[in-house]
């Protein structure tokens, strides 16, 4: 592998979604964007939910939603581990925007702090995903 690459593994529950060489990494750690490029110091990080944007050898751009996770960096390998992730291009804007107005109702009728919390991070992983499928798609429309 060359010093301006690094190998880039997003790992859900269930498969594999992306495994390969890129020149970057740009995904939402709990802190804030995070860059990573080939060389970047050791780190592990928890992850929020958002967008993980991976910079191809050819330049190209993959794009990956997460519901949060962690992350573990080392000098020529990131690798991200999440629960739930989709790629944006299976992700389905009218449906996370339905399920979003289900979920809006149900913060109206929650009762509980405990209903009102649950809701509420139901709420932010659909907006996350939302707000993935518009920037794929708006990345998409620009080639």
């Amino acid at each position: 592998m060359s010093a301006k690459t690094l190998h880039i593994d997003v790992v859900s529950a269930e498969e594999s979604l992306y495994s390969g060489k890129a020149k970057m990494v740009v995904l939402p750690s709990v802190s804030g964007e995070l860059g990573v490029l080939p060389g970047h110091t050791p780190l592990i990080s928890l992850i929020r939910p958002g967008q993980v944007k991976i910079v191809c050898e050819d330049d190209s751009e993959e794009y990956v939603f997460v519901a949060g996770g962690l992350l573990e960096v080392q000098p020529n390998a990131v690798t991200v581990l999440s629960d739930t992730a989709i790629r944006a291009a299976d992700l389905d804007e009218a449906k996370a925007m339905a399920a979003r107005e289900r979920a809006e109702e149900s913060r109206r009728n929650a009762k509980t702090k405990e209903e009102i919390a649950v809701v509420e991070a139901e709420l932010a992983m659909l907006a996350a995903q939302v707000h993935v499928a518009r920037r794929y798609h708006q990345s998409k429309n620009r080639h």
